[in-house]
């Protein structure tokens, strides 16, 4: 069998599997989640969340909103310099964002083994 027959066989082959792989996750919400900005996001997203009486004040004196809070932790960076600090049986985590006004946030997360608590939101310099 010469070159180009093995070619087109291997092409042929490749393009039924990759559409059998799009027929199967069509519609599906799939994401890969493998760098650890993704993960630690992710993996407070997914705890139940509570807002500190000092972040509670923050919202009320319109720093940040709830969909801005919801925004950073979708969307944000993880500061790892500052983050993946143990405070008590938790682990403080740092996130910037921006808030509706495009202006700078960053968020202090404690994230707990069964909880996530919003510790402190704090507007930073562009």
């Amino acid at each position: 069998m010469k070159f180009y027959q093995r070619l087109a066989y291997y092409l042929s082959g490749f393009a039924i599997g990759l559409v059998f792989l799009f027929w199967i996750l069509n519609g599906k919400d799939t994401r890969c989640s493998y760098f650890p900005n993704a993960r630690v996001l992710k993996d407070i997203r997914s705890k139940s969340f509570v807002y500190s009486d000092v972040a509670q004040r923050k919202i009320d004196e319109k720093v940040a909103d709830t969909a801005d809070i919801r925004k950073t932790l979708t969307y944000g960076d993880v500061d790892f310099d500052r983050s993946n600090i143990k405070t008590g049986t938790g682990k403080l985590y740092t996130i910037e964002g921006f808030n509706s006004k495009n202006e700078k946030i960053t968020l202090e997360v404690i994230n707990y083994e069964e909880k996530a608590v919003l510790r402190d939101i704090k507007n930073s310099p562009k």
